[in-house]
């Protein structure tokens, strides 16, 4: 595996010095009690408190305007103080700028909702999962084979985060992503894993003349179809019911376009090099497919490329037990041993996205 800059700076080499690493890994040790409490210091207030209140507040002044008992305040607010997210200054409490961030950045929220609602018990079996390549975790949710039969039905506040967390990542790159499939002026488009059909409906109202069918399972489908109920492009939103995992399983053929956006980090490279080599068998001379994913090699900043690498246990844990989010150098591959080339590679799309733009060899 080779890594580009800056990641090649930055994973080459250490980072701490050994008091700093020892911290680290206390850190690391107390990690589920630091969300944990983290979390919480937002669910309750404290930080959105503390970020409104210039002159900080005492601990009596937080019990008070928070309504808890004094011993929760201080048991979170000590916490947080050794934590790094509250600051103590005579005797009152200041958020810091970590405590900042987890209070106002988006991208945070959502992040902390997902690992919460979705993965936090399910990862108690991560190990499991490593060692038999199964969701073992998903079980703490249902009996399902994946986390995708079950999506539908998922407990509402979990089901919740995990749209919530599909759609943040890529709703702020399809503005760009459109722009880039419709220079070629595709007039059908095949969407796989098209999910509640949000790309569907951008290319609709993006095209006045595109027609899109979304591959997907049945009860995607389902959902897909409540979805765009009423919305102007309807009539020319379509569905394709199919289980890309049975390996039986033909793409509908003719398509100008065929988009997979965040949907071959669901599947294990053996799968993803079998999907994409169906993807071509239904390729005509000039048919574009385009894979979007955020590869976590393909980063402009260093948070990002962590925070991808830390997703691919979810996939481990819940999702399938053997996909991930892609060394892009892996996707590559994948795409060249299923008999497509890469045209182009569009990077800094959206939050991190790349696009891989790929046609018949």
């Amino acid at each position: 595996m080779e890594l580009s800059s800056p990641q090649k700076e930055i994973y080459g080499k250490e980072r701490f010095t050994a008091l700093e690493a020892q911290r680290f890994a206390q850190e690391i040790a107390f990690g589920p009690v630091v969300f944990q409490v983290s979390r919480l210091m937002v669910k309750l207030g404290i930080f959105d408190l503390l970020l409104h209140e210039k002159e900080g507040l005492t601990l009596e002044q937080t019990v008070e305007k928070t309504g808890l008992s004094r011993y929760a305040v201080q048991v979170l607010l000590e916490s947080s103080l050794t934590i790094g997210t509250v600051l103590l200054k005579e005797g009152r409490f200041f958020i810091s700028k970590a405590g900042y961030f987890l209070q106002t950045d988006q991208m945070v929220r959502v992040n902390m909702d997902f690992n919460h609602d979705v993965n936090y018990l399910g990862l108690f079996n991560l190990e499991e999962a490593l060692l038999n390549g199964k969701p073992e975790g998903l079980k703490v949710f249902g009996d399902w084979p994946t986390i995708y039969e079950g999506l539908s039905s998922l407990p509402e506040k979990v089901r919740q985060s995990w749209f919530g967390f599909d759609h943040f990542y890529s709703d702020n790159a399809f503005e760009a992503a459109l722009e880039i499939v419709f220079r070629n002026h595709p007039l059908t488009l095949l969407d796989v894993g098209g999910n509640t059909g949000r790309w569907a409906v951008k290319c609709t109202d993006y095209s006045p003349k595109v027609e899109v069918t979304i591959l997907d399972l049945p009860q995607q489908l389902a959902l897909m179809h409540e979805a765009v109920k009423g919305l102007s492009g309807e009539n020319r939103i379509y569905g394709y019911a199919a289980d890309l995992l049975d390996k039986n399983t033909a793409f509908p053929e003719g398509f100008d376009a065929i988009w997979m956006s965040q949907f071959l980090d669901c599947f294990s490279e053996d799968e993803v090099v079998g999907i994409l080599s169906r993807a071509a068998r239904s390729m005509h001379e000039n048919s574009r497919l385009y894979i979007m994913e955020t590869f976590w090699d393909r980063q402009r900043f260093e948070t990002a490329s962590y925070c991808l690498a830390q997703i691919s246990l979810y996939f481990t844990a819940m999702a399938n037990g053997n996909s991930k989010m892609y060394y892009s150098g892996d996707m590559e591959r994948c795409v060249q041993e299923a008999g497509l080339e890469i045209e182009t590679i569009h990077d800094n799309i959206g939050l991190g996205h790349s696009i891989m733009q790929c046609r018949l060899v």
